[in-house]
């Protein structure tokens, strides 16, 4: 099974499809293996937290959940559209990820 995916944690990102249609946001985490991330202030789900220590508060939390890599695209930085990703092969054999509109270098 193929564990890439086409975005690093920092980016920029929109999401595609889903209930956040649209938003924007940074990508705070990456899972390869699971082939999702999770993005800033995306997906936000509550969590009900036990109290671990004493005095400790419980309660219900909001918090970010993953989401498929597949349903965010990378904003390019330079032209602010959604955007593929592409490479560009250097001499010394280095990749580089560059922005498939514009060509310019992510």
């Amino acid at each position: 099974m193929n564990n890439k995916v086409h975005v690093k944690t920092g980016d920029t990102v929109v999401v595609i499809s889903g209930k956040d249609k649209g938003k924007k946001g940074t990508v705070l985490a990456v899972s390869p293996k699971e082939g999702k991330v999770i993005v800033e202030k995306i997906n936000m789900v509550s969590k009900h937290v036990k109290p671990r220590k004493m005095g400790e508060q419980g309660g219900i939390i909001k918090a970010e959940g993953a989401m498929y890599a597949s349903k965010v695209q990378l904003v390019c930085p330079r032209c602010k559209k959604p955007t593929r990703v592409a490479h560009n092969i250097n001499s010394d054999g280095t990749k580089d990820r560059i922005c498939a509109k514009c060509k310019e270098q992510i």
